[in-house]
């Protein structure tokens, strides 16, 4: 199949095919006719495998090339960075058409929010929210949807994680009752589903290989006292091997510790967490992807926050407490069909989560042995004997190497994510054209527009 069989009209499919793209990944070939056909879907596909695609590029469709510049799509994503990373791909997909979107999200001063203000009474169809900032314009009566034909809510999993629920469906009192409602999740626990009955019609169901990591992700364990990790990373970023790594850790506090150790021992880094200001969110997020910055630091919210191109190597400093964030944290790394390493550093108390990872993904994960300058590895207890010691209240034992215990409607499916230039990545800049949102640009000298990954 390619995009060529889903009848885009003639500017859409323009732009694809001048970024090269051809054939759809697998979730975009199951969801996008869903979406065509004007019926309500609810959509579960891992990262990476182009789920952001699967509606915008239909919603761009049935906007039309030149449509009535008002607000039409809203799309409600948990993070400003994902929110920033739909306006690129929309500008990018949209370049050909006279389609125009604005990106709203806290964080800023008050200059950013008067822009944005601004951003949304200048004739915009497509609009891209985090909850937070969105009630905010709402609230002060400078929004209103009463055109709203599209509502798209992507990463609703995450959104639900980060408590939005309410916001969620006081944003929707504001909105007609008669419009397509399009839910997109990396997961399906059962909040999601209920919330699906509450403001889906009769949706179409569509799942792709739910919480399964890419093919292309070497998984390696390495077994360690929490005294031996800082020294083991070390050795692994000093290698040689990778040049662009992503480190999670479990909280801002350690994110924190680690970059200053890091830091002491001559790397280039940087660590990403909620006490830096957007400004300098920004930066990071730029320099990363441009390649100036080969390592960043962080929690798990910037394992849905980031789309970039060429990672080949993520590290988890810490066991994530949730199998699901394991998924999204080495999925930032094999994006689009590519390859990269995924390690994991497990101490003696983070046996049994990293047991329900391994249960999740159904398959065991290599071991790879200490370097023997670091000391000896703990060796794991079965589980039997940890539940036994935990029932006894044991533990603060101090270990070698300077550890201790103390720190509705019909449903599709398919097996896979499959493989397009228009899946994963989204590592290149959005085009700069030098020409004001929305207008159609002129290209009598032939230029095409450069490739942004609308994943």
């Amino acid at each position: 199949m390619t995009f060529l069989d889903f009848n885009f009209n003639e500017q859409l499919t323009e732009g694809l095919l001048s970024m090269g793209y051809k054939t759809p990944t697998a979730i975009q070939q199951m969801a996008i006719p869903v979406v065509m056909e004007g019926k309500d879907i609810i959509a579960c596909a891992q990262t990476g495998t182009g789920k952001t695609a699967s509606y915008l590029l239909p919603v761009l469709n049935l906007l039309g090339p030149h449509p009535k510049h008002q607000i039409s799509a809203l799309i409600l994503a948990p993070t400003r960075e994902l929110a920033q990373q739909i306006d690129q791909q929309v500008e990018g997909l949209a370049y050909f058409t006279e389609i125009s979107s604005q990106a709203v999200f806290g964080g800023g001063d008050g200059i950013a929010y008067e822009q944005q203000k601004r951003g949304i009474t200048n004739k915009v169809d497509i609009l891209i929210a985090t909850p937070g900032r969105l009630i905010s314009f709402l609230a002060s009566g400078s929004l209103k949807l009463n055109h709203l034909q599209y509502l798209i809510l992507d990463e609703a999993d995450r959104m639900l994680d980060m408590g939005f629920y309410d916001d969620i469906m006081r944003i929707i009192s504001h909105l007609p009752t008669k419009r397509q409602t399009l839910m997109f999740s990396a997961t399906m626990p059962p909040r999601i589903r209920t919330l699906a009955k509450s403001i889906l019609n009769n949706p179409e169901q569509v799942n792709i290989a739910i919480s399964q990591p890419a093919a292309g992700i070497n998984q390696q364990i390495y077994k360690t006292f929490d005294g031996q990790k800082t020294k083991l990373l070390t050795m692994l970023l000093n290698s040689g091997q990778y040049t662009s790594i992503i480190v999670f850790a479990s909280t801002k506090e350690k994110v924190k510790a680690l970059y200053k150790e890091l830091k002491a021992a001559k790397l280039k880094v940087n660590a990403f967490h909620s006490d830096i200001t957007q400004h300098e969110r920004e930066e990071i997020l730029l320099e990363f992807k441009n390649k100036q910055l080969p390592i960043i630091i962080g929690t798990d919210a910037l394992s849905r926050g980031i789309d970039v191109e060429g990672i080949d190597l993520v590290v988890n400093y810490d066991v994530p407490g949730d199998p699901e964030d394991y998924i999204h944290r080495i999925g930032r790394t094999a994006r689009a069909a590519t390859t990269g390493t995924a390690i994991t550093f497990v101490n003696e108390r983070d046996q049994r989560k990293f047991k329900n990872i391994q249960q999740l993904i159904e398959r065991e994960i290599d071991e790879v042995p200490l370097p023997p300058e670091l000391g000896e590895a703990p060796q794991f207890k079965p589980d039997s004997d940890v539940k036994k010691r935990r029932n006894r209240g044991g533990g603060n034992k101090k270990r070698p190497g300077g550890g201790n215990n103390n720190s509705g409607g019909g449903s599709k499916t398919n097996g896979g994510g499959g493989s397009s230039n228009i899946s994963g990545g989204g590592g290149q800049r959005k085009p700069n054209h030098n020409r004001p949102r929305g207008n159609k640009p002129n290209n009598n000298n032939g230029s095409k527009p450069t490739p942004t990954d609308p994943s």
